[in-house]
Parts: C-alpha cells; structure tokens; sequence
C-alpha cells in the first residue's frame, strides 16, 4: 500500500497544481486537417481581409467559421495545430499539457501574483485543447443575463454539439461519486443533460466514447475554405489604428504579427469591406494585446514607452478566477481515469470529481518551479484514487492585469485576490463540507481504504497539494484557512474587457471604431459549471447576428 499511496499522491498532486515537470512528448504540429491551415511562415507579407481574428481559440473558431459563409475571414492562431498531438487529443494524456512545458506546447503556464498556478491556451482550438472536457451549458437565466436571444442562443448551442459533445460513460467510481452527492443532499438528481440545474447531474463532455478529445478547431469544419485562412504560430503584436480627427474615434484597420522565424507580418481590412478586427484571444491575450496597442490606462502604459490611443482605465480590471479547493481519495480498488463527468449544483459552488492513470509522476522535492522540460522524471503506470473538489460559482473577490512589459510573447501580470471577499471564504467552507460529505457517503465507501477518516484526509490533502503562496502556520487546522492556503485554479478565470466597462452589448470596443471582443475576457462571471461550451456558442451566436447585421436589443 506504502508505494501505491505514494504513487497516487505524487500523481494527484501534479494533476492539481500542475508543476513545470518534463515529459517525454515532443511537439509537433501534425499535417494540417483543413486546407486552409498553414504556418505564418507561408503567409504574405502583407495581406487584406473583412474580418481579422485575433485567436483561434475557444469562440475564434466557430466565429470564423460562421463568418466565411458570407466574408473573407484571417485567424491568426499564437500556437500550433491540435491535430496528431496525443497530449490534447487522449484522455489518457491530456495532463501532459499542463505539465510538459516548451516555448511551443499547447499550454502555457503562468503563475499569479496570488501564487496560484495556471495555464493558458497556446493552440488552435484555445482552452478546449487543455481543459478537462467537461460540456455544460449556462443556464437560461445567465444567457438572459449576457443580454443573448435565447432562442439563437439554443441554436448555437445544438450547433457547437452536433460536433463536440457526447454522453459520458460512467464509470464505478463516477457512479459512486454521483450517489455519494445524492446522499450528501445536492438534490435533485437530474440525470444526464447539457443544461444548468441546480442539484446534481450527468453533463455532456468533449471526449468521445473512445477517449478522444474534440475540441473547438473541428468546428473549422463549417468553414467555407474559399473565404478563410487560419495561420497558426501567428503571434499578434499589436493592432494598427488611424486618427481620423477630433470629431472621430480612432479605428482599428490593421494587425501586426510575426511568424515563429521572427519575421513580421501585416493583415489589413479591406478598404471596400465595412469588416472589423475581432479580438478573440482570451482573458489573458485580448487586455494584453489592447493595452500594447495604445488602449489601456494610461499612466501604466506610458511607463512602458507604449503610445496611448484612448485612455481606458477598466482594461484589465475585473480579473476573476473561480478558485478551487480538493481534496485527495486514496483507494484500494484500481479506478479508470475519468474527466470530469459528474457535477454537484448548488447557488454559490460547485462539486467535481477526476480521476487519472498513466500520468506523470514526479518527485516533488527540489525548487518551486520544478524540473525543466527535459529534465528525467519517474512514470507511474497506476495508482488507485480519485480528487473530489469544490469550486466557487460566483467569487466576489476581483483583481487586475497589467503588462510585464512590451513583449506579446511574455505572460502579464494578473492578480486574481481569491479570497480577499469574506463571502468567498464562507461560501468555501460550506462547499468544503459539502464534499466531506460526499467523502463520507455510504456510496463511496468501497472505494476508500477503512482506517482513513475525512480528517485525516483533509490533513493528507494539505500535506501534498501545491502552490507558491504563503501558509499561515499558526492556523493550518481550520477550514478558512485550507481554502485560502490551498486554493488552486480550474481554468476558469475571466474578465478584464467586461462587457458595459470595455465593450458594449455588441461586443464592440468602447471609444474606438472596427474592434471587437468575443470571448471570456468581457464575462463578469463564469457561466455554467464550465464556461467552454458558452463561449464556443457565443463565437456562433456572434458570427450569425453579424451575418445578419443583427443588434442585441
């Protein structure tokens, strides 16, 4: 049991705080799937187009491909081709992602001034290629809250699943999990079903029955080839504008970028085309890249040597991550690995579970920041044991981004303040119990081992999750201090272009002509247990309301 138990923890904990550690795949982009995919490298260097997207992630995918049905649509993609990497496309693997790191791998890691591990996308699909496939819709009263048609909003939605969602298959310990909320009192039992309700329910994923991920690039598939080119390796540097007078708004007409020789490209809108530059680069990449494009505050931008072209002091404002707190199950029995299939619903958390097999396992000795990329590291064929956790739905706690330098490569700078709102560490511990709860149910006792109390595996949790920031010594017992001491991310962290702040209901850039951006950075909140599936819907929604030269309201 000694080296199992030390298998599991080794593994469950790089699972959570996802280290720097090496492994052995290498990156690669695979022959292209579309033939309008190609590297930057082969693009002209000048070129002109109606539309201009800034991301081929989560929502530039399905947004481009709506939008060539009728226009001629550039995507510009900062990473490579998901297709033909075993990383993102097997279940088996996917946490290689978030463990392997190059200049080039799928995810990018960066660390919060909280000190709180993250990752985000660097691929063509964005974080659908690096997340853990859980596919569940926002609720109707949140797709009311975006200002969205609801019955375009559902279309949308049946259009992204036609091609990315599938039923999950339970497994033992899934099943368990589920009885185990049931009893716990996350009621009622809403079977399977891609919508938001509360109690507990079976959600869609985007792994296939044979463990394949799907992510948002195969809805590339709806793209008219004629009218779209997506580059990948693309790194936008910043975005042109024009000074049109006083009695005009600076517009946007044109993108910098470079290809991954270093050599810069330019993409302009075509002078006849009433088209628009859309940023769809992420919570992270669309602040980033307007503050190095001249619209940000401008005190901090005019520290950095950057020109101003609208002083817009909420850019990067209204930064949240929904913070997640574990806690590790030992078990006796051998248990399949599972993505998130099962969620507990309740007004202010959440309750998930994952499971994992064949995944890195490293020494966790040595400095913060873990090995190297090709440093040796130890595999673990198995280990028996699962995570349940917790994550809070609507954290009040915000912070803000603001640039590291001029460098679009380089990670900003992003302060989440979990927990700063003393609602948030209530609603924590409640969510906490609830999952001690869970732990303690009748229904996964088979699969824990019988001398192990939750306390002492609270305790067990505390001794091996990971992160980079400061322990209260003196109060390590208390639930309070678990959730501020040990909280980690689920991918999940949004604003910084919060719409009515930086854009408006259409998405558009206030104070500037041309410019939009569709993507999690203009969320107030996370909708949903998972925010993928409404963000691949918005890139739909977007690019038919502009197809139809529909407003909002």
């Amino acid at each position: 049991m000694e080296l199992a138990m030390q298998r599991f923890l080794t593994s469950v904990a790089l699972l959570l705080c996802f280290q720097g550690f090496g492994f052995c795949f290498p990156d690669h982009d695979a022959v292209p799937r579309y033939s309008f995919l190609r590297h930057a490298a082969e693009a002209p260097r000048v070129s002109h187009h109606d539309y201009i997207i800034v991301g081929g992630g989560t929502a530039g995918c399905p947004l481009g491909a709506t939008l060539s049905e009728r226009f001629d649509v550039l995507v510009l993609e900062r990473g490579g081709s998901p297709y033909g990497n075993p990383n993102v496309s097997e279940l088996a693997l996917f946490v290689q992602n978030l463990a392997y790191q190059t200049p080039t791998s799928p995810a990018q890691r960066f660390v919060s001034v909280d000190g709180v591990i993250n990752a985000r996308a660097r691929c063509l699909g964005g974080g659908t290629c690096i997340n853990a496939g859980f596919y569940s819709r926002a609720s109707r009263q949140e797709v009311e809250e975006m200002g969205l048609n609801l019955e375009l909003a559902e279309e949308s939605f049946r259009w992204v699943e036609k091609e990315v969602a599938f039923r999950p298959r339970l497994t033992g310990w899934t099943s368990a999990f589920m009885s185990g909320l049931l009893e716990a009192g996350v009621t009622p039992d809403n079977g399977f079903t891609y919508d938001h309700l509360p109690g507990t329910k079976v959600g869609g994923t985007t792994f296939d029955q044979n463990g394949h991920r799907h992510t948002a690039a195969d809805l590339l598939k709806y793209a008219d080839p004629a009218r779209i080119t997506v580059l990948l390796r693309a790194t936008a540097q910043r975005i042109l504008f024009r000074n049109r007078g006083r009695k005009h708004k600076p517009e946007a007409y044109g993108v910098v970028y470079k290809d991954e020789a270093g050599n810069v490209h330019e993409a302009y809108l075509n002078n006849s085309s009433t088209g628009e530059i859309i940023l769809s680069a992420g919570a992270l990449g669309s602040p980033q890249l307007l503050m190095l494009s001249g619209v940000g505050p401008a005190p901090h931008l005019e520290s950095l040597g950057i020109e101003v072209v609208l002083d817009q002091p909420l850019v990067g404002r209204g930064m949240s991550d929904n913070p997640l707190n574990a806690i590790i199950v030992p078990s006796p029995q051998q248990i399949e690995i599972t993505s998130v299939q099962v969620v507990g619903i309740r007004p202010d958390y959440y309750v998930e579970s994952m499971t994992g097999v064949n995944i890195v396992a490293a020494s966790l000795a040595g400095n913060s920041t873990g090995p190297s990329a090709t440093s040796p590291v130890q595999i673990s064929n198995s280990f028996q044991g699962g995570t349940i956790f917790e994550k809070l739905a609507r954290p009040l706690s915000q912070g803000f981004l603001r640039l590291r330098n001029r460098d679009p490569e380089e990670n900003p700078l992003v302060t989440f303040n979990y927990f700063m709102e003393a609602e948030d560490v209530q609603a924590c511990v409640e969510a906490l119990r609830t999952v001690e709860r869970v732990i303690d149910s009748r229904a996964l006792s088979r699969f824990r081992y019988p001398n192990q109390s939750v306390q002492s595996l609270v305790a067990l949790s505390a001794s091996v999750l990971v992160n980079l920031r400061a322990r209260n010594a003196n109060d390590s017992t208390s639930l309070e201090q678990y959730c501020r001491d040990l909280v980690m991310t689920i991918w999940h962290y949004h604003g910084g272009c919060q719409m009515r702040k930086v854009v408006d209901h259409d998405y558009k850039v206030l104070g500037v002509d041309a410019l939009r951006i569709i993507d999690g950075s203009t969320f107030t909140f996370s909708p949903g247990t998972n925010p993928q599936a409404t963000v691949m819907m918005l890139g739909r929604y977007m690019g038919v309301r502009m197809l139809k030269g529909h407003k909002f309201h």
